[in-house]
């Protein structure tokens, strides 16, 4: 074995490829690495953003079925539902003129949707008492996936007004 101090011949082949084999990669065995890893993101990424849009839709159903049962109390308390005006911060502030509150009936402010967009509230509601709504990740009327409305009532918004 030569000493470090002795630089080897490079014109030998020998020892080129001993050079060669402790130099470290060339640019094709990078690119080749790289290759294989966007591949491998290209297939994992799309089913991992799926399953994000989904999570963001059971949000949205577990929110509404909460504010639902916050509305119902807010109802047995006061008589009545809040109406279109007071909309849903009654559920956490106190509307004026009303006697019989007693809450706030929410740990927190009404939270916004998954998509960041406040729920729509109507009193009375075209589907029920109220209607209790978000229009999805698109933020409009209908659609269909991550883009359907989420409801009170389960079946999506037919051109329900804001």
């Amino acid at each position: 074995m030569p000493s470090p101090d002795v630089v080897p011949d490079t014109t030998d082949f020998a020892a080129r490829a001993r050079l060669r084999r402790c130099g470290g990669f060339t640019l094709l065995e990078l690119l080749v690495v790289i290759v294989i890893i966007g591949l491998l993101a290209g297939l994992v990424a799309p089913r991992y953003f799926g399953q994000v849009g989904k999570s963001n839709v059971k949000i949205a159903k577990a929110q509404i079925d909460s504010l639902e049962k916050a509305l119902d109390q807010y109802r047995l308390d006061v008589g009545a539902y809040p109406t279109s005006e007071q909309g849903l911060q009654a559920l956490f502030t106190k509307p004026a003129n009303v006697e019989k509150w007693d809450g706030p009936y929410l740990k927190k402010p009404v939270p916004p949707d998954p998509w960041g967009r406040a729920y729509l509230y109507k009193l009375p509601g075209d589907h029920s008492e109220y209607d209790l709504y978000s229009y999805g990740s698109d933020g409009q009327p209908g659609g269909t996936g991550e883009s359907a409305d989420i409801t009170s009532w389960g079946v999506a918004v037919a051109g329900a007004t804001q």
